[in-house]
């Protein structure tokens, strides 16, 4: 076995990622250690001996695996180990599988398991933007056939500058956020967000993490070159019958374009084909020797390239798609708001034969999604979900859990929806997508259907946003090549491009591209791009129809949410011992209440079902966290009598002295013939201790002062002076002036 072989490559502020192997998983076809810093992912790939019978497609897994020991954690739950991939582990699998898929030989098709673990984080270095690299860097060292290198990179724009690999420090203040797959010649998939960018800013964006992925690519040659392994295996996983293979395309192909051309709807066009090919199928077996089997296997799959030939030609030799439509044409659009009466916000958006019923659920703090992944640990204010049962396709299957479709879907669509929530909103929101119909673009359906859902559940959403997936058809031989808006399933399975972009009326929030085609140029990607932008307006246009800004309010059933700040040292009476205030108070106006300390300052939230509600609560929360000021008239409670006065409650916490003497203008011998325990009454506070903090109350300068009181007092006889008293000795020496306190 060889010796590690370590390679560099050297970023542009200086930084270096290496590339080791031969040291680690040496059982594996190929492995590496890629590192940055303290950061380490390990990349294994193994293959099969052979590919099972009957295979005819390329049967690739890739797992992305974060080990919390990377970061010093240990894994939450009640086993304490890692469990099932989370969606941030699936996205980067995605990321990872996307960009190797399409450089596999069309007919290799053994199992092939690519594995990339992370075994040591550095907190602020992003794996993801090293995971495609340490895959494609492992089968670079193997023995598996790949059309290979590729390499993957961050690109983010901070400042107005383009950077590389950013940190998770720098990317909070980018306004291009992209992740870019590409071999040294081509581009193969591009991911991302972006705050309203132009065309051409992104397209400027690819092409600067291209010119970084030719350095990525040409260092992985160099190690291929020095481990030896360019030699890769030798298979033979199709067996071809040429005879079979001219006789299906000479009797179905002009049947098949002549149903392409002339069938429009979906199941219609596709029980016609199948029937074709039953036909065909059953007049090949008629021929055949008695005992002699037709081979089904090469049948479909010579079937399948007529089907695709046949598409192919209709669009670009005759300009015609196969539902009618021109090729920059948008389907038929319809929209929906406040379908569902109960849901706080929803909406039907259906596009063609692609429909989504969408809803906002909006909710507390309580609510936010907790993040828990080895290096993102927080909560998400903004979620979005996408589901896809299998009826929305006509299928009979049963539902099964959340799979990597499910999750990138949504993803994508939340990426587009998330820079356009208000900064300010004080709601936890949900957005779930249910696809009801499905014939392309399901995820774009699912971006204007939430923005309308958005507007109808009176989310302030600062700008509407639509999507729109784009298509490629190419024909190298002879040059020509078609881009197609709004593309069909079928024009996504036999096309050469999927190119999902979204955007505002100023700019693009969020794009996912896969390219199946080599040499795919600058030019036809900002054709493709320019064209994207009019249909995506176009759709747009068509929702604001519908509904063109959010509602003024939230409808009446919706949760209202009311936000207050509160000085730090209030926190803890507001809570109270064991929480005992805080839980009261929610018990008796039946408002849910969160607390938090941000930035030396209490944020509280109330959250209530109705305004009563709301303002209970939020009439007990002033009333704790109020200071007390002298001059203020408090409605008090009496909560104990002593011989020289009461103690009165102004404020929940906070009581005060009302002495005898400031109980009314009259002269009042017993207290309690005034007043009782739990009196409700008006006082002034009159002064505070600068000392002690004693409140000292009145409630007589409250009451109108009896007209004859002066005269009373000129009538009564002089008390005599201390001095004047020899019968009396002077004991106020040493008196406080707050003893009763």
């Amino acid at each position: 076995m060889y010796k590690p072989i370590v390679k560099t490559i050297a970023l542009e502020d200086g930084r270096t990622i290496e590339i080791e192997t031969g040291k680690l998983a040496k059982q594996a076809d190929g492995s590496v250690v890629v590192k940055q810093g303290n950061t380490m992912l390990l990349a294994a790939v193994t293959c099969a001996k052979e590919a099972k019978e009957d295979v005819d497609f390329m049967p690739l897994s890739v797992e992305y695996k974060e080990k919390y020991a990377s970061a010093g954690r240990f894994p939450g739950g009640f086993m304490k180990r890692e469990s099932r991939a989370g969606d941030y582990e699936i996205l980067i699998s995605r990321l990872i599988d996307r960009a190797l898929r399409p450089l596999f030989p069309d007919d290799f098709h053994a199992e092939v398991f690519v594995t990339v673990f992370l075994i040591s984080a550095d907190k602020d270095i992003m794996p993801d933007a090293l995971a495609g690299l340490a895959a494609s860097a492992a089968l670079a060292v193997s023995d598996i056939p790949f059309n290979g290198p590729i390499s993957e990179c961050r690109v983010a724009r901070i400042d107005g500058k383009l950077v590389i690999n950013p940190t998770f420090t720098e990317l909070k203040n980018a306004d291009i956020d992209i992740m870019v797959g590409a071999t040294y010649d081509n581009i193969l998939m591009v991911e991302g967000e972006m705050s309203e960018v132009s065309e051409a800013d992104m397209l400027e964006a690819i092409k600067y993490a291209h010119e970084e992925i030719k350095k990525h690519c040409k260092v992985q040659m160099e190690l291929t070159e020095e481990v030896q392994k360019q030699q890769k295996r030798e298979y033979s996983h199709e067996v071809n019958d040429e005879t079979l293979e001219k006789l299906v395309w000479d009797k179905t192909y002009d049947k098949v374009y002549e149903v392409v051309k002339s069938t429009p709807a979906k199941h219609e066009r596709h029980d016609k084909l199948e029937e074709l090919k039953t036909s065909f199928t059953e007049e090949y077996a008629a021929t055949l020797p008695e005992g002699e089997e037709a081979n089904l296997t090469l049948i479909g799959r010579y079937y399948h390239d007529v089907e695709k030939k046949a598409v192919r030609s209709l669009i670009l030799d005759e300009k015609i798609r196969i539902d009618g439509r021109k090729t920059d044409e948008i389907r038929p659009i319809w929209s929906e708001i406040d379908y569902l009466p109960a849901a706080h916000g929803s909406a039907v958006f259906t596009r063609g034969e692609t429909q989504s019923l969408t809803t906002v659920t909006l909710g507390t703090k309580l609510d936010e999604k907790m993040i828990d992944e080895v290096l993102i640990k927080g909560t998400e204010k903004f979620v979005l979900h996408y589901n896809f049962p299998p009826f929305s396709t006509g299928d009979a299957k049963p539902m099964r859990g959340v799979g990597r479709r499910e999750v990138g879907h949504g993803n994508l669509a939340h990426r587009a929806l998330k820079r356009m929530i208000p900064e300010d909103n004080a709601y936890a929101i949900r957005v779930v997508s249910d696809i009801l119909e499905s014939n392309g673009s399901s995820s774009m359906a699912t971006v204007c259907a939430g923005t309308l859902a958005l507007m109808d559940s009176g989310v302030k959403i600062k700008k509407p946003v639509s999507g729109i997936a784009m298509g490629l058809i190419t024909d190298t031989e002879s040059g020509k090549y078609a881009v197609l808006s709004d593309i069909l399933g079928d024009e996504d399975h036999l096309g050469d491009m999927d190119f999902k972009v979204t955007g505002t009326l100023d700019g693009i929030t969020a794009t996912q591209m896969d390219i199946k085609v080599d040499g795919l140029s600058y030019e036809v990607l900002a054709e493709a791009l320019e064209q994207a932008r009019n249909g995506r307006l176009h759709i747009l246009g068509e929702m604001m129809k519908t509904m063109d800004a959010p509602r003024e309010d939230y409808k009446p059933h919706v949760p209202r949410v009311e936000k207050l700040s509160i000085p730090k040292e209030m926190i803890g009476p507001l809570i109270g011992p064991g929480g005992k205030i805080i839980q009261e108070i929610q018990a008796s106006t039946g408002a849910t209440i969160v607390i938090e300390e941000v930035d030396n300052v209490g944020m509280v939230d109330i959250f209530a079902v109705n305004k009563d509600s709301i303002d209970a609560a939020l009439a007990r929360i002033q009333a704790i966290v109020q200071v007390p000021e002298i001059g203020k008239v408090y409605k008090g409670k009496v909560k104990s009598i002593v011989s020289f006065g009461a103690f009165v409650e102004i404020i929940p916490n906070k009581d005060g002295l009302l002495h005898i003497s400031e109980i009314d203008w009259r002269r009042i011998q017993n207290v309690e013939d005034e007043l009782k325990v739990g009196d409700q009454l008006e006082v002034k506070l009159i002064d505070i201790d600068g000392k002690t903090g004693n409140l000292k109350l009145s409630r007589k300068v409250l009451l109108p002062k009896p007209e004859n009181m002066e005269q009373e007092r000129s009538e009564r006889p002089p008390r005599p002076e201390r001095s004047d008293r020899p019968d009396r000795p002077d004991r106020s020496h040493g008196r406080s002036d707050n003893r009763h306190q």
